[in-house]
């Protein structure tokens, strides 16, 4: 990506791949002409009182969480018990997975579909057939790591890791974050007057995508070319984790301005945003919300990597998403996970990839 910019794509025209409703227009990659809303503040909330305190405290948090939610589908959160010391390291240790591996290493993990997820390696440019972007990534559901799962047979690292020690290393932050599932949900849920508990069961052991993101600096030709770090997107989950970023870059579309917000999240903090599988079953109350990363206004993208990684909440394949029963005459039909993901997820990687439910 060294020429001139691309015609900017833009989202409606790969409509028919989404599963739920999203009516709004916006460029894949960011644009000279794109509006922000610089005024706009996405909330900061304590989790803690909702972790450790009485029904009142619990009340009160899930109010305010889920009122962000409705607003704009991300939320900031302090107080989650994760030691800051763990996202350092894992800052550290995503740095080395990129910059230590040769590619001929890395492409022996090359992605591809493995249940309702591309699970694996995505070389630079190439996390999507539909627009290039700037970052490697790097997916591991649950299979990836030594924890507690059906499996047919022994845990092999060597099946996903260059090295057995990042599983090791990875898998120190997967458990933390798996700790924060079912709070989080029923905090949710219980923001929009829903059963707090009805997902506990379908969250007790359930998949998810760790992501490992790794934008290396751009040269003054790709800064020039119109790509982005990060193509615009939302996620095809019930909610992502996210660890605060020490490069800044997020971008978030608000409904109400149309403009996007930038979001900078102080250090130790988690990002959550709702996706898809969340729009679905809250019937459109939680929106699924588009972001992106794009280019942070100090300029560091031309000398500074930036690494990220977000975890994405998922129900197994096999899983019913229906709207829940408190929400009103349901705007959605019931539907399988794997055929809900996988239709969405075909924008992405081909009409090839959907799976039938059955």
């Amino acid at each position: 990506m060294t020429g001139s910019a691309p015609e900017p794509a833009l989202n409606q025209e790969f409509k028919r791949y989404d599963q739920v409703r999203k009516a709004h227009a916006y460029r894949l990659a960011e644009h000279k002409s794109d509006r922000f809303d610089d005024d706009y503040e996405i909330a900061t909330l304590d989790l803690e009182p909702f972790l450790r305190g009485d029904a009142g405290d619990r009340a009160r948090f899930a109010e305010a969480f889920g009122a962000a939610l409705r607003e704009i589908g991300f939320a900031v959160l302090v107080g989650h018990g994760v030691d800051g010391a763990l996202y350092d390291e894992m800052h550290d240790n995503v740095l080395d997975l990129f910059t230590s591996t040769s590619l001929e290493d890395k492409m022996r993990f090359r992605a591809k579909r493995h249940g309702s997820v591309a699970q694996g390696y995505f070389p630079i440019e190439e996390t999507s057939e539909i627009h290039p972007d700037l970052v490697e990534g790097w997916v591991w559901c649950r299979r990836a790591f030594d924890i507690p799962q059906d499996r047919a047979g022994p845990f092999r690292a060597e099946d996903y890791w260059p090295r057995a020690a990042y599983e090791r290393q990875f898998r120190r932050l997967a458990l933390a974050h798996e700790a924060l599932f079912k709070p989080i949900a029923q905090a949710m849920l219980q923001g929009i007057g829903c059963d707090p508990h009805a997902y506990d069961e379908k969250l007790t052991g359930t998949n998810f995508g760790l992501r490992a993101n790794y934008y290396p600096p751009m040269s003054a030709g790709q800064d020039r070319s119109g790509a982005a770090r990060l193509l615009g997107h939302e996620d095809v989950d019930l909610f992502t984790i996210l660890p605060a970023t020490r490069v800044d870059g997020l971008q978030v579309w608000n409904h109400e301005s149309r403009a996007w917000v930038r979001l900078s999240a102080p250090p130790g903090s988690i990002i959550i945003n709702t996706g898809d599988y969340m729009q679905l079953i809250s019937n459109d109350l939680l929106p699924s919300t588009t972001h992106r990363v794009g280019k942070p206004r100090d300029g560091s993208h031309l000398a500074e990597a930036r690494v990220s990684f977000p975890i994405a909440v998922y129900v197994w394949e096999n899983e019913m998403l229906e709207v829940l029963p408190e929400l009103g005459p349901p705007r959605y039909e019931p539907v399988k996970a794997v055929a809900f993901h996988t239709r969405s997820t075909s924008k992405f990687y081909g009409d090839g990839y959907a799976v039938d439910s059955a």
